[in-house]
C-alpha cells in the first residue's frame, strides 16, 4: 500500500490515557459501518478492562498463550474456541441476541462442538443410535409456527451422545456417523425416530479449557440432553435442544445451555403411542412440540431489542442491514 495515497488520521503523543481514543481514530478510515462500530467497542472494552485490572505484562502473556493453546487442540473434530465460547457464557448471550424468541417459540440453546454436517438422512422411525447399551427411546415431535400451522419438509439435524456419554466423533476408530441423523417433518409437522435416553457427560477437559475449568474450581458436566437444529426457508434458524428434568446437573450445566422451557419429563409410551408406533407399553417416550419464528418476526424483534438496548446505554444508533451502527445524523 502507498503511504501517500492513504490519509491516515495523525497520531497524539501516546499515553495510559488517549491510547484508547488514537487506535479507535485509526481504524475510523474503515468504509463498512459495522465492522467499525464493533471494533471500536471491541478496543474500547479491551482497553478499560486491562486499565479497570491493572493488567500486568506477565498476565497477558499467559492470556496469550492459553488462546495459542487453544488454537493448537483444535481440529476437524474438535473445537476447542466453540467450547471456550461456551464455558465463559458467550455462546448462548450472542444466540439469545441474534435470534430472539417471542413468548410462544421454541427458546434456542448453544450448537456444542460435536455438530458435523456427515449425518445421514433418515425416514420416520429409524434408529439413530446403535449402541446396544443405550436405554431405546420413542421420540416423537411436531414443528409448527407462531400461528400453530404444520411446518412441512423442515430439515431436522438431530445429534446425540452414546450411553458412555461421548459422540461419535470422539472414537478414532468410527466407521462412520453414529447418533446423528437429519430429517424431515411431514405435511402434519410431525417427526419421529429412535433413539437411546441421553445422558449427562463431561465437555472434553484434557485440553487448556479443562484446565481454566479446574482453576475456576468448575465441573465440565453437561445434564442429559439431545441436540436439535431446524432450518426451513423463510423461518429463523433454529438451534435447540432438549434437557432431561432432575438431571444432577441440571441447574449447574458447564455450558449454561438449559432454559427452563427445554427441560422436559421422559415418560412412557402407555396404550396410545405403543399401538400406533409398535413399541411396548413401559417403552421410554419423549415428545415435543417445537414452534418456529418466521424470519420477519425475527428481524422485527432483533432490531427492536437493538435500540432499545443501545438506547439504555446510552447510544443513538440506525439499523444497517438489520444489525445497528452509530447514527451520526
Amino acid at each position: 500500500m502507498d503511504p501517500s495515497q492513504v490519509k491516515i488520521p495523525p497520531m497524539k503523543d501516546l499515553t495510559v490515557d488517549n491510547i484508547t481514543e488514537n487506535v479507535i481514530r485509526m481504524n475510523s478510515l474503515c468504509e463498512d459501518e459495522r465492522m467499525k462500530y464493533v471494533l471500536e467497542r471491541l478496543i474500547l472494552h479491551l482497553h478499560d478492562f486491562a486499565r479497570e485490572t491493572r493488567l500486568s505484562s506477565k498476565e497477558w502473556m499467559t492470556g496469550l498463550q492459553f488462546l495459542t493453546e487453544v488454537g493448537k487442540i483444535c481440529s476437524d473434530v474438535r473445537q476447542e474456541f466453540i467450547l471456550l465460547s461456551d464455558i465463559l457464557g458467550l455462546s448462548i448471550l450472542v444466540d439469545s441476541i441474534d435470534h430472539p424468541k417471542p413468548p410462544n417459540s421454541t427458546e434456542g440453546t448453544v450448537l456444542g462442538p460435536f455438530h458435523t454436517h456427515e449425518a445421514q438422512e433418515m425416514s420416520p422411525g429409524d434408529p439413530i443410535s446403535h449402541d446396544p447399551k443405550g436405554q431405546p427411546l420413542l421420540v416423537v415431535c411436531t414443528l409448527k409456527d407462531t400461528q400453530g400451522r404444520p411446518i412441512e419438509n423442515a430439515k431436522i439435524d438431530i445429534w446425540e451422545t452414546d450411553s458412555t456419554g461421548h459422540y461419535d466423533v470422539q472414537y478414532a476408530d468410527r466407521e462412520g456417523p453414529d447418533g446423528r441423523c437429519v430429517m424431515r417433518s411431514d405435511k402434519d409437522g410431525v417427526f419421529w425416530f429412535k433413539a437411546i435416553t441421553p445422558v449427562p457427560y463431561p465437555i472434553p477437559h484434557d485440553g487448556p479449557v479443562g484446565k481454566l475449568l479446574k482453576v475456576l474450581r468448575r465441573h465440565p458436566f453437561r445434564p442429559s440432553h439431545m441436540h436439535f437444529m431446524f432450518q426451513k426457508e423463510g423461518f429463523d434458524h433454529l438451534i435447540t435442544a432438549l434437557y432431561l428434568r432432575n438431571d444432577p446437573y441440571e441447574t449447574s450445566d458447564a455450558v449454561f445451555g438449559v432454559k427452563d422451557s427445554l427441560v422436559v419429563d421422559q415418560g412412557k409410551a402407555g396404550p396410545e403411542y405403543a399401538e400406533k408406533y409398535n413399541v411396548s407399553e413401559d417403552h421410554a417416550l419423549l415428545t415435543y412440540d417445537f414452534v418456529l419464528v418466521s424470519d420477519a418476526e425475527t428481524s422485527a424483534l432483533r432490531e427492536r431489542n437493538s435500540k432499545v438496548a443501545l438506547d439504555n446505554l446510552g447510544r443513538k444508533v440506525k439499523i444497517v442491514n438489520g444489525l445497528p451502527v452509530p447514527d451520526l445524523d
